[in-house]
């Protein structure tokens, strides 16, 4: 089943790199994350599977294999 989050796009180094969306309640280890999307601090709303049968290195939260996304405007203030 997809799900559709928002969130920061965060570079996570714990000796291998990993992407995450970072949401206000949960960080995704991110899977199969085009290039597009891998840029740190970017706002981006990601569509997904999150896929309880895959184990990472990092294990900074469930991992959410991406099917599309889109990338946010930050408002400035």
């Amino acid at each position: 089943m997809s799900i559709t989050v928002s969130g920061i796009v965060k570079k996570q180094e714990f000796g291998t790199v990993t992407w995450a969306l970072v949401t206000d309640a949960v960080t995704y280890e991110l899977k199969d994350a085009p290039k597009k999307l891998c840029k740190s601090d970017q706002k981006a709303r990601v569509t997904g599977v999150v896929r309880e049968d895959v184990m990472t290195l990092t294990m900074i939260g469930p991992v959410l294999e991406v099917q599309s996304f889109e990338l946010c405007s930050i408002k400035q203030s």
